[in-house]
């Protein structure tokens, strides 16, 4: 390892430093553009797990001084950092204004902002969470190599979109064909999933009493979910597990009908007979009642009626290659291609699935929207729970 100090302060040498690895490259299966971190501390340890992490990096001592350094490194030839992370021991005041500065630098805003949690009691968690002044808290202690670099190219997937190249295929498709359909798209949405609300409305009171009435806990599941472009949104269920499942997908991860041995790329989970689910949860599921809620996220505009399904962040953050990214070119559904063609069909495999999803992102119309949207009746009523 070499240790330069960077020349920006001839009184404050220790403040700025760049550290340059010449060990082995990180592995094929996590490669990035540039894997370079920017620490914010005075943690000897932490700064010693990155540079075994990342290629390269930068470590200065407090917010004031990144700034100064962040600064420099924009019009630096050697660029910006791939991630920024920051010590939570730095306290509040001086990391929500360190993410007002980044808010307003146009490059830096999109570079991912990691708060490294050591110490911070609960309240103070939930402060940095609700008012949305870091990307991600994580304890880097927590973190193996492979698991934090899969952190960090995810987060760049989501901040960045606009910027990378298969996600500029959303941004810059302004052809007349591309904007008619999205418009009639959408069109169709909005008018559908009113009506449908509207008409359903009392199946919706009774599956929420039933819910109630077998088990404690909130009649709807709630849960970030990452749609076209990897958006990420609350999505909506009709809860059919019982309350902390989400817990207990590690004790039950041998029952995966997608089970891999492998620890790197795409992964799902789908239990075939959960034994989290409930017994109302249970008829929901194998009745497809339980999507009625995502209806709304239709109406909001988070969903659409037929698409890709939104995925779960621990499964999107399998899914940052350009090769598998190109199923968040389409728009997120209720129901779509994979659904009609192998749900409940244990047998699927991963690649299968994926596979269907680019599929339906390089075809889909409004025409082929219809198509699905005929051919989902048959897939409502399935065999299993899964």
């Amino acid at each position: 390892m070499e240790v330069l100090t960077l020349p920006f302060s001839a009184s404050k040498a220790k403040t700025y430093k760049h550290f340059s690895l010449n060990s082995t490259p990180v592995a094929n299966e996590l490669s990035v553009a540039k894997t370079e971190f920017y620490y914010i501390g005075n943690n000897p340890a932490r700064i010693d797990k990155l540079i075994r992490i990342f290629e390269s990096g930068y470590a200065t001592e407090s917010c004031a001084n990144a700034k100064a350094m962040l600064i420099r490194l924009q019009n630096h030839a050697h660029g910006l950092p791939y991630i920024i992370i920051c010590d939570s021991q730095l306290g509040y005041d001086a990391i929500r204004e360190f993410r007002t500065f980044l808010n307003t630098q146009k490059e830096l805003e999109t570079v991912p902002f990691i708060l490294d949690d050591q110490g911070m009691n609960k309240e103070m968690r939930l402060r940095f969470r609700k008012e949305k002044i870091v990307d991600e808290i994580v304890c880097l202690d927590d973190f193996s190599k492979e698991r934090l670099l899969a952190k960090a190219k995810f987060l760049n997937k989501t901040k960045s979109n606009s910027t990378n190249g298969w996600q500029q295929n959303i941004e810059t498709s302004s052809t007349s064909v591309f904007n008619e359909r999205s418009f009639s798209k959408r069109l169709f949405d909005v008018l559908i999933s009113s009506i449908l609300l509207i008409v359903l409305s009392p199946v919706l009171l009774v599956v929420a009493l039933l819910i109630k009435l077998e088990s404690k806990g909130p009649v709807f599941y709630v849960a970030k979910r990452a749609g076209r472009g990897y958006k990420i949104f609350n999505f909506y269920k009709f809860r059919t597990m019982i309350v902390g499942a989400d817990s207990k997908i590690s004790d039950y991860s041998h029952l995966n009908q997608y089970n891999s041995t492998s620890t790197l790329g795409p992964k799902f989970y789908k239990i075939e007979n959960d034994p989290r689910i409930t017994k109302v949860g249970s008829f929901l599921r194998k009745s497809s009642l339980d999507e009625l809620p995502q209806l709304i996220n239709v109406l909001l505009g988070d969903m659409s009626l037929v698409g890709n399904r939104p995925l779960p962040l621990y499964e999107a953050a399998t899914l940052t290659t350009d090769e598998w990214a190109k199923r968040f070119l389409a728009p997120a559904g209720i129901t779509g291609l994979w659904q009609i063609k192998k749900r409940g069909n244990k047998d699927m495999s991963v690649e299968e699935r994926i596979n269907l999803d680019i599929y339906y992102a390089n075809k889909y119309n409004f025409a082929y929207d219809l198509w699905i949207m005929a051919n989902t009746p048959t897939a409502l009523i399935q065999k299993t729970n899964a």
